[in-house]
């Protein structure tokens, strides 16, 4: 591309997004084209391999880490271990420790630290139930499991729990006399380092709870998990696989056993069955017909198999397996769905917009998020050697990513100017950053949010404004978009 095409494209961006979206002006640094696409490449694979999960064994456990009972389980597991191993380990102190006076105040001190832990941590518990009503009332439904998988909170709660159980139990210990000189000296100690973990961990809740479950805070949590699923997506567009090639005649297809929504494809158990053909596949033997995220029934198409995967006198054992790679759940996960997160930003954006609320500013916010998840899609490399070539994937469509991001607040926010013209000059935004990907998809969704908005009484000044924008836009596009 010469000098001279590529101002006149920046110029053309410039003038597109206008000056309320000043991101996309002109480049601070010019680098070398190849070293910016080697250096991003390796970024963003490292990235991708870092987010993907591939076994469903790894899937469910990640899914099992991230629920709350597990980390208050295991502190309070840890708390009551202390008081159980203290008989152990108070032979092994010397004398002069066991003569320290300060020891025989330790009942009393854990009689102050089991009672305030107690209303700490029932405190606390409704603290997060508030927040996690908050972020379901204010942004969407579908942000609380963000919430609820919150680290800071899950060991904050953890930490109180553990400290009130070591609390109840020393007391039991000290009480019914388990515990002699030196006992009580291991206590003491053990009560001051769960006294100092006790108030570090308040101080974490305190400044957490300063944006925990505000809608600020929602939006930032959907966000970074959309974007997450995204990269993983652009290192990898087919989940590690390879994309569909050739038909399909003959081939066995695959049912799921229930219905619900499609959530994690195990690639490794798909590429590991695959290989178990005799001889070396020319190509693909499995191939999906959907992708994480779709809803499913016993009639919907989870994948095929090649004929000779699926005979024999093991195709039976062979079918079960490769069904159950797929892992269906009620409900939606942002981890291998990129669209999921995105069309719960909209729901953010759409209640913002609603009559009751009538905050277009969070819908702006909204929007500029959602763009920067989609231009992540802009920034990939080299295509990397397949994983799994013998796993066939169907790609992301970019008009169905646009619809998840913006129908919605293409709809809802018709009448609301501000909107639409961040809509616009973001569609223009994305169209100029990848004709390719995003050109047709771009103009389809900037050709529906004019109609929206033509059904409103925007004034007609506005209106004008709406049809210029709409109109640069196609005529950016190169004819082969």
């Amino acid at each position: 591309m010469s000098s001279w095409e590529a101002t006149r494209q920046t110029h053309s961006a410039r003038r597109l997004c206008g000056a309320s979206w000043p991101a996309c002006a002109d480049p601070l640094v010019s680098l070398h084209p190849g070293l910016i696409s080697a250096q991003s490449s390796v970024t963003r694979a490292g990235e991708g391999r870092a987010q993907m999960i591939g076994t469903r064994f790894m899937f469910e456990l990640r899914r099992v880490w991230r629920k709350l009972w597990v980390r208050t389980s295991a502190f309070a597991l840890a708390g009551v271990a202390v008081v159980v191993l203290t008989p152990l380990v108070s032979p092994l102190l010397p004398d002069w420790l066991a003569e320290i006076e300060a020891a025989e105040s330790i009942e009393s001190i854990l009689s102050i630290l089991a009672s305030s832990m107690l209303a700490v941590t029932t405190f606390s518990v409704s603290i997060m139930l508030t927040a996690y009503n908050a972020a379901s009332v204010s942004g969407t439904p579908r942000a609380v499991s963000l919430l609820k998988e919150d680290v800071t909170s899950q060991m904050v709660l953890a930490t109180f729990l553990g400290a009130f159980l070591f609390s109840l139990f020393a007391l039991i210990g000290i009480r019914s006399g388990v515990f002699d000189a030196a006992g009580r000296v291991v206590l003491f100690f053990a009560t001051m380092w769960v006294t100092l973990a006790v108030v570090i961990a308040l101080v974490r809740w305190i400044t957490h709870l300063t944006n925990f479950g505000r809608l600020i805070d929602t939006v930032s949590r959907v966000e970074t998990a959309a974007a997450e699923a995204m990269k993983a997506r652009v290192a990898a567009p087919y989940l590690g696989g390879v994309p569909p090639q050739g038909p399909v005649q003959g081939w066995v297809p695959i049912y799921p056993e229930k219905s619900g929504y499609l959530c994690h494809v195990d690639m490794p158990a798909l590429q590991k069955l695959g290989s178990e053909i005799k001889g070396a596949p020319i190509g693909p033997v499995i191939r999906l017909d959907l992708v994480p995220g779709s809803f499913v029934h016993r009639k919907r198409l989870l994948a095929w198999l090649a004929p000779e995967l699926a005979q024999g006198p093991e195709s039976d054992d062979r079918l079960e397996r490769a069904r159950q790679a797929f892992t269906i759940g009620t409900a939606r996960t942002y981890e291998q769905d990129p669209r999921f997160g995105l069309s719960v930003l909209s729901e953010i954006a759409e209640r913002a917009l609603s009559p009751a609320v009538n905050d277009p500013g969070t819908a702006l916010d909204v929007l500029g998020r959602q763009f920067k998840i989609l231009d992540l899609w802009t920034q990939r490399g080299t295509a990397a050697e397949a994983e799994y070539p013998l796993v066939s994937v169907p790609g992301l469509e970019m008009q169905d990513l646009l619809e998840d991001a913006f129908a919605g607040v293409a709809r809802d926010g018709a009448g609301v100017i501000s909107v639409q013209l961040r809509l616009q000059k973001l569609l223009a935004a994305l169209a100029q950053t990848d004709p390719a990907q995003f050109g047709n998809a771009a103009l389809r969704l900037s050709d529906r949010a004019l109609a929206e908005a033509r059904k409103t009484d925007l004034y007609a000044e506005d209106l004008r404004r709406l049809e210029q924008l709409h109109a640069a836009l196609r005529e950016s596009l190169p004819p082969s978009a």
